[in-house]
């Protein structure tokens, strides 16, 4: 097996075969439209052949501000919220040693990768100045327009405690911006104070961008091999072509299940991974379903667990609760490192039957044992399997993901690249903290409170 596999074995007791495959001309017309631009959101599709059209002079620079950024520092930090920084942490923490960050300076190869801008807690950004303060540090600051408000808030404040402990023209050396081609608040700061920037492409939606700058210079400060990772996007997007029949086109067939359930009544899908360095991946694929498909009153609730953790407090309600719900489980074919359980005489907790047995094992067969157990309770199972976890599968994912996600919206009838929701929070809180421009607003909602 050298790429992901799909296997739709336990989906197959809730739907027919045959309803799958007649839904290939849709799926295969959808497809198309993302490659043509066809549909709504035509604007907004530069992802779609974005990783075979890196060019080795993108590799090189982005490699090259990632040099300076491990040169200088001991801790870089990535300001970004979503689609900002939510890619990097998926992949980030996927390829590194789950306790990398505790180590110290000398002993660690990378510098550690912190993230702020994305929460606005007070004690959190006490927290990480703090620690900062004895550390040599650099900032990538991620926003198109350079005011929105948890990053904003954070880059003054990290910007601040840069510039005062190392002076403005080393401060200069550490920042790297990743902004508007042209306008913007932070494209102006970067412009005056002479910072290297990169551009967030006006075509490429924030939750589609980590195979874009936003996503790869923090990924390389991390020391993980962006050429790898983009190759095996490369894989995916070439295995999906418009044509690529249906039969083979993976990200297809799952975008055509999972609508196919939903219009069964599963409207929740959980993504399950029973490896804990996926963690920040699921949360990556959250924003990146929920965004595109919540709207016009539709849309599947993605949700996630960690198993076997969270067999232990959502597992009952996965097992016998209201059945709206359907499960996608990411399983890692082989572990990159090698635990067995030792024998002990005692015997006292009764595991001496698993003597010599790799942990893995363990895990392979809860993991199955779930699936089944899911299955036997009205909870259909997707499995997308991984041979391993490095930068060549963990980039093919990405990729099935993204393309799944467009072609899943064009079925459900939606334009998955807009998000008219996410801008209700903002005015409402605009308005309750008196921001100029907004005296109409603040008066309207000073009477609802």
């Amino acid at each position: 097996m050298d790429s992901i596999q799909l296997n739709i074995k336990q989906v197959l007791g809730f739907l027919q075969e045959e309803e799958i495959l007649n839904q290939a001309p849709h799926a295969t017309a959808c497809n198309q439209a993302l490659h043509d631009g066809s549909r709504e959101g035509s604007d907004f599709l530069g992802w779609v052949d974005l990783p075979s059209s890196i060019t080795e002079e993108v590799f090189r620079e982005i490699e090259d501000a990632a040099t300076v950024l491990r040169t200088r520092c001991d801790a870089v930090v990535v300001v970004g919220i979503g689609g900002s920084y939510l890619g990097a942490r998926a992949v980030i923490d996927a390829l590194s040693s789950s306790f990398d960050w505790l180590q110290d300076g000398h002993a660690r190869k990378n510098p550690v990768i912190l993230y702020a801008g994305n929460n606005i807690g007070e004690d959190y950004l006490y927290e990480l100045t703090d620690w900062l303060k004895e550390r040599e540090f650099g900032i990538i600051n991620i926003s198109k327009s350079g005011t929105t408000t948890e990053p904003a808030i954070a880059f003054r404040l990290l910007k601040d405690q840069l510039e005062s402990r190392v002076g403005k023209e080393e401060a200069r050396q550490r920042i790297v911006a990743i902004t508007d081609a042209a306008k913007g608040a932070l494209r102006s700061l970067a412009t005056t104070e002479g910072y290297k920037t990169f551009v967030i492409p006006d075509n490429v939606g924030g939750r589609y961008s980590v195979l874009t700058p936003v996503g790869l210079l923090p990924i390389a400060v991390a020391g993980i091999d962006i050429r790898k990772l983009v190759q095996g996007a490369v894989e995916i997007e070439k295995a999906t072509a418009p044509s690529v029949s249906f039969d083979y086109n993976l990200p297809a067939i799952y975008a055509v299940i999972r609508n196919l359930l939903y219009r069964q009544g599963k409207k929740i899908e959980i993504l399950v991974n029973y490896h804990p360095k996926l963690h920040f991946l699921a949360e990556w694929w959250k924003q990146l379903y929920g965004e595109s498909e919540g709207k016009d009153n539709l849309g599947i609730f993605p949700a996630a667990v960690d198993f076997t953790t969270d067999l232990h407090s959502m597992g009952q309600w996965i097992q016998e609760g209201e059945r709206t719900i359907f499960e996608t489980v990411i399983s890692v074919k082989s572990p990159n490192k090698k635990v067995q359980i030792p024998y002990d005489e005692r015997d006292l907790d009764g595991l001496n039957f698993l003597k010599d047995r790799r942990v893995d094992e363990v895990n392979k067969m809860a993991e199955l044992g779930t699936r089944i157990a899911h299955v036997d309770g009205d909870v259909p199972n997707l499995l997308i399997e991984l041979p391993e976890l490095n930068e060549k599968y963990i980039g093919q994912l990405i990729y099935f993901f993204e393309k799944a996600c467009g072609i899943s919206g064009y079925l459900l009838g939606i334009n998955p690249f807009n998000q008219p929701g996410v801008e209700a929070y903002k005015k409402n809180m605009f308005a309750l903290l008196e921001k100029p421009g907004y005296e109409a607003e603040t008066k309207a909602i000073k009477q609802r409170i």
